[in-house]
This record gives C-alpha cells, sequence and structure tokens, in this order.
C-alpha cells in the first residue's frame, strides 16, 4: 500500500458533480470489496474505493495532525477540469484515530470518493498519481444501492481484516460466539473500585470499558457490516475505515466553512422497544440528577474546549432524549462560529478528545485510573473517527458501539460513565445493551 509525505505526491484529478450521469451513483458493493472507507451521517454520504496515498501520522498523533492537511492541500494542488463549476467536491482524507492520543495513526485518501448529500447532489472524484492517466475505477455500475460500495481488487485491502478468502467472502456466519475477555464479577469489582475513588474525591467521573471477543465461523466482512449498520442505524454516524467498524450516535464535532457543532452524549438508559415504556424511561432519565449532572459535566468540557476557536458559542438550553438501537441518551448541540484565521476540524478534533463522556472528569485523573483499571488497549474505540477535506472542512464521531475487525475475530468495548452513586449491576447492565447494538448486526437470522 502506498505512504507518503505531503510534498511527494504528484496528482491529477478528475471530477464529476451534482448532475445526472454515468459515473455519480455510488457503485454496487460485491462480497469480496477489500478496500472501503465510508462514513454515513444523516446529511452525508460518503464512499471510498482504492487507495490514492495513505498518510501516516507519526506519534503523538495529536500534535501531528498537520500532516494530514499538507497532504490533502498537495492533492488539491492537481489541476481541476476546464468545465468544472459551481462547488467541487475536496480530496478527503478517512482516520479512525486510537483512543490514546500520544499513539500514532494513519489517514487513508481513497482513489475514488462518491459524495451523495442529502439535498440530492451526488459528486465523484478521483485521485490517481500523474503516471496513471486513467481514473481509479475505470467503469463503476451505474445502479446505486441504499448504502453501498465500489468493487475493487481485494489485492489492494486496506487491512488484514478486510483481505478475506473469496469462499468465506460469499458466505454469511451462522455461528457467531462473544465473550467478557474480563469476568463480569471482576469488571464489576473494578467499577466498584473507581467509584469508591470517587468517592475519596480522587476524581469525579471515569468511564470503564468491558472488552467483549467475538469469534466467527467465516471471516467477517466489514461492508457487509457497515451496511447493516446503516439500514438499522439511520439517524447515526456509520462507519468502516481501515477495519474499524461501526455505527456511532455521538458527534464529537463538525466543521462547515466558518460553522463549528458538537453534539456531546453522556447519560444513559435502556430501550425495550416498547413506546409506551421507554418514554417513560426518557422522561426519569431527564429527571435523573445522576445523569443530568454526568451530562452537564460533558457539555462543560466540549464549551469550553471550543470557545476559544470561536467567535460565538452557544449550546441548548437543556438536553434531549436520543434513541440509539437498545439504549437511550441524553444529548445536547453545541453550535458556534468559527474566528478567523478558522481551524482544520483536525485541530477541533485534538482540542476535544477525549471528552468526558468516553475518559471523566478531570481528564487526567480520569486517564490515569482508566489505565489502572482497564486491563486492555481501547486500540480506535471511543476514538475520533471520521473525515477531512482539503479545505479543513469535516466530520468526526467518537469511535463507540464499534468493533475492529480481523478475519474471523473481532474486537469491541462497551463503555460506562461510573459516578459516585454507580451500581455495578446496573452499569454491568448498561454495558450489556450497548455491545447488543453492533452484535445483533453480525448474524442475519
Amino acid at each position: 500500500m502506498p505512504s507518503t509525505r505531503a510534498a511527494s505526491f504528484p496528482v491529477e484529478r478528475n471530477v464529476l458533480t451534482t448532475s445526472a450521469g454515468d459515473g455519480l451513483d455510488e457503485p454496487v458493493l460485491g462480497p469480496t470489496d477489500g478496500t472501503l472507507c465510508a462514513f454515513s451521517s444523516p446529511r452525508r454520504r460518503l464512499l471510498g474505493t482504492g487507495v490514492a496515498t495513505v498518510i501516516d501520522v507519526p506519534a503523538p498523533w495529536r500534535e501531528n495532525l498537520s500532516l494530514v492537511t499538507e497532504t490533502l492541500a498537495d492533492i488539491a494542488a492537481g489541476d481541476p477540469p476546464d468545465d468544472l463549476r459551481g462547488n467541487p467536491p475536496r480530496p478527503v482524507a478517512f482516520g479512525a484515530l486510537p483512543y490514546d492520543g500520544s499513539a500514532a495513526a494513519r489517514f487513508i485518501v481513497p482513489a475514488t470518493l462518491w459524495t451523495h448529500t442529502s439535498d440530492g447532489d451526488r459528486s465523484r472524484l478521483d485521485v490517481h498519481e500523474a503516471t496513471d492517466r486513467g481514473p481509479a475505477l475505470q467503469n463503476p455500475p451505474t445502479q446505486p444501492g441504499p448504502h453501498t460500495s465500489g468493487a475493487v481488487d481485494a489485492s489492494e485491502a486496506v487491512h488484514p481484516s478486510e483481505a478475506v478468502h473469496p469462499s468465506e467472502a460469499l458466505s454469511e456466519p451462522t455461528e457467531v460466539a462473544a465473550r467478557s475477555v474480563v469476568e463480569p464479577r471482576l469488571w464489576c469489582d473494578a467499577v466498584a473500585e473507581a467509584r469508591d475513588r470517587i468517592r475519596a474525591g480522587e476524581l469525579t467521573k471515569v468511564v470503564l470499558a468491558r472488552e467483549i471477543e467475538v469469534r466467527s465461523d467465516v471471516a467477517l466482512n466489514a461492508a457487509t457490516l457497515w451496511n447493516r449498520l446503516c439500514v438499522a442505524h439511520p439517524g447515526a454516524f456509520c462507519f468502516s475505515i481501515d477495519g474499524f467498524v461501526g455505527a456511532s450516535p455521538e458527534l464529537l464535532v463538525s466543521r462547515s466553512g466558518s460553522t463549528v457543532r458538537a453534539r456531546p452524549m453522556a447519560g444513559t438508559t435502556p430501550r425495550s422497544g416498547t413506546s409506551e415504556v421507554d418514554q417513560q424511561a426518557a422522561a426519569e432519565l431527564l429527571a435523573s440528577e445522576k445523569n443530568r449532572w454526568e451530562h452537564q459535566i460533558t457539555i462543560e468540557a466540549v464549551h469550553d474546549a471550543l470557545l476559544g476557536w470561536c467567535s460565538f458559542l452557544d449550546a441548548e438550553p437543556s438536553p434531549s432524549v436520543v434513541a440509539a438501537g437498545p439504549v437511550q441518551h441524553l444529548a445536547t448541540m453545541v453550535e458556534g462560529r468559527l474566528s478567523r484565521p478558522e481551524p482544520s476540524v483536525l485541530e477541533l478534533v485534538a482540542a476535544l478528545h477525549p471528552t468526558p463522556a468516553v475518559g471523566g472528569h478531570p481528564t487526567d485523573e480520569a486517564i490515569a485510573l482508566q489505565s489502572e483499571l482497564e486491563p486492555a488497549d481501547r486500540g480506535r474505540y471511543a476514538g475520533p473517527v471520521g473525515w477531512v477535506d482539503s479545505e479543513g472542512n469535516g466530520t468526526f464521531a467518537v469511535g463507540i458501539r464499534s468493533i475492529e475487525i480481523a478475519g474471523r475475530t473481532g474486537r469491541l468495548f462497551a463503555g460506562v460513565g461510573v459516578v459516585e452513586d454507580s451500581d455495578p449491576l446496573e452499569e454491568l447492565a448498561e454495558s450489556r445493551a450497548k455491545a447488543q447494538a453492533l452484535l445483533s448486526a453480525l448474524v442475519r437470522i
């Protein structure tokens, strides 16, 4: 797979935009598609196939994201066609970043990018090396699928997890086993320990995550799983990037021109599937002192992190309840206008992550306690996941309700916010409900 520095990538780009015609419909997804970068939100769906380049971001990633911005600017310098009009699509890099901001990361610039918006606009952008005079995908199918991505050679796979044997790629899993890596009893002991440390005044909140290992009788297919999540969770941020797949309900940050938005979530209750019961649970969630306080900590942290970048910033006066699969959350929209010079969405990502919704409060004390009580590295779970374009616009979700796929195995986490009156058994039940949102998409009954 090609990897590059910003100053060494000659490119030529071809663009078709916002008009009917061949090449603008999303390609039909094949069962052996190995190279897929996809990010779907209620307003926009981006699908990338093939690999134009990989941007390796050295550790610590939070201090080196400018490399992504520089590389995209270099790619965007390619001459557009003479007849380009309007607001053309920009080169995009997809990234699923580790939770640990001191780790290394990488972004992928797809060879072919399809963008569809809720307004009906459609575009396709091809990025290829100057020596390759043809587009990255010569003859894409023109019949759209509901949430699909293009057929590419499996030898171009972005991640070993997606390079599956063809016979397995055509097979549906019939058996998927899930096990808790840490015994539930021992995990509850860790929750109780965290609660006691909070009561002792060491910190006010910490998020602890359970690791769950998944094993299938055939290789797990990232593209298939992403499709199912898009259908099951149309209001979520559904992603498949470099073997990391999920459906997150939580917007970390988006930037569109001078507008910045974040929608933190904290405070959770299960859903029953019965409207009347769920409405009652939502009312109790809004009235819960524990959940409202936990939510307010997160809102204040996000507001404070963004304030220095903005000439105007405001938050909704009170939270709303948002359904997310088998659970529902308290959520508050924060929106503002960025000061000039406007920061890239990546600068905002680095400023915000981790929020108290996935780390705790105060941040340093919470992360230290996570390192003590969580035996496993979270990997990309709860890290920022999304896309950025060459203008610095982009959208990043919080990488929860997610799974790392590696052949026939998967690794997922489910986190809960521990505060001074947390009950370990209730937190265990909440973690199970969150994990179920993803486990249910792995097997088609």
